[in-house]
């Protein structure tokens, strides 16, 4: 019990480094490449979505399939091919 108050303190530890380029909360995003549609596309897009609306969709529904649409036929699908992928 000599040696009670006597302690001297534990030296601090280091702060742990923490990578700049990253940030502390979540996995880093990748920044869209921002392909456009071109006006044959967004044409060919209105069309199908006009189909669509007689079909008898509700709005909400309606905006999803465009959003879809629009996903696939940036990537060059055309709007056949974006349908039917979406149906599956």
């Amino acid at each position: 019990m000599e040696g009670y108050g006597k302690e001297s303190a534990p030296a601090p530890e280091p702060a742990p480094e923490v990578e700049s380029s990253a940030p502390a909360s979540g996995p880093v995003k990748k920044k869209r490449e921002g392909v456009k549609m071109t006006d044959k596309q967004k044409a060919d897009l209105t069309r199908h979505m006009a189909k669509m609306k007689k079909s008898g969709m509700s709005p909400s529904e309606q905006k999803s399939h465009r959003m879809k649409m629009m996903g696939r036929m940036r990537k060059g699908m055309s709007v056949r091919k974006a349908h039917t992928d979406i149906s599956k």
